[in-house]
């Protein structure tokens, strides 16, 4: 029998909660690949601790998105 063991599933989902407090979880809903490629690099590194993924996941969204929504937005 083999079991899989996603160590991204409960940060994933607390940046998820945190962007749905925040009215912004459409954002991450579409741009979900990038945090999670950057939250598996992590994982690659050796880091196994949920909380501090999910610190960094929330960091690395702050730093992305923060930086894109200050030069401006564009009109969909």
């Amino acid at each position: 029998m083999r079991t899989e063991i996603n160590v991204l599933d409960k940060p994933i989902e607390r940046i998820k909660d945190t962007c749905d407090l925040m009215g912004i979880v459409g954002d991450f809903e579409r741009r979900l690949p990038e945090p999670e490629t950057y939250l598996e690099g992590l994982v690659a590194e050796g880091e196994t601790d949920e909380e501090r993924l999910t610190v960094s996941g929330l960091s690395f969204l702050k730093r992305n998105f923060g930086r894109q929504s200050s030069q401006g937005s564009v009109a969909e």
